[in-house]
């Protein structure tokens, strides 16, 4: 199981993202879907429903893992039918 910060260099900032992911994404598994990688990578998150039908990820952790949960947003597998994903980037404080 990956830990937070595993994987980052030494005093490596940590790094944020809020991403709106669109699509077929309410009502088919996918915040739960999304919250197991999320923690699987180690990262501190939310995943939430928004009014819109988007969901809402927001999370925080060791750079490396950030990447790799926006790969995963982006490209899958994801329950649901994702169709873009909006990201917002900045350093977790």
């Amino acid at each position: 199981m990956t830990r937070p910060g595993e994987g980052a260099a030494p005093g490596a900032a940590d790094a944020a993202v809020r991403a709106r992911v669109h699509g077929r994404v309410q009502g088919v598994g996918f915040r739960w879907a999304t919250r197991e990688r999320l923690a699987r990578l180690g990262l501190d998150c939310t995943a939430t429903n928004r009014p819109d039908g988007t969901v809402e990820v927001v999370a925080s952790g060791a750079p490396d893992a950030v990447d790799r949960l926006v790969a995963w947003l982006r490209d899958g597998p994801t329950p649901g039918d994702v169709t873009h994903v909006d990201v917002e980037r900045a350093h977790a404080s």
